[in-house]
């Protein structure tokens, strides 16, 4: 799968990335959310994972703009902001699932 990483830390991106990759995965990196916005837009993903709090955009309101042009690339939030409400609002703007850091990449992986 072609997946776009949306992460504004640059050693967690890494990691992921990494992760991504060993386990098969062609991996684009975006570090704000506008960028990121701009990559999914002009790019063809089969899924995007997602950091909630970005700079220039953040996550929630990234995926809402690529839901409101049609987009259906399913979207995992990955997020330290783990209350009920703020995974509710990920859900609630498109995203297809939400995992809370830190994680586990074997468990990234599985939902990806």
């Amino acid at each position: 799968m072609r997946i776009l990483v949306i992460e504004d830390d640059s050693e967690a991106a890494a990691f992921l990335a990494k992760g991504l990759r060993e386990a098969g995965h062609v991996v684009d990196h975006a570090i704000d959310g506008e960028t990121g916005l701009n990559m999914a837009g002009a790019g063809d993903y089969d899924a995007y994972v997602i950091d909630r709090m970005l700079p220039k955009l953040d996550g929630v309101a990234l995926l809402a703009r690529r839901r409101a042009t049609g987009d259906e690339t399913p979207a995992l939030f990955l997020s330290a902001l783990g209350e009920v409400d703020d995974r509710v609002a990920g859900l609630k703007a498109g995203g297809d699932d939400y995992l809370i850091k830190p994680y586990a990449l074997s468990e990234l992986l599985a939902r990806v």
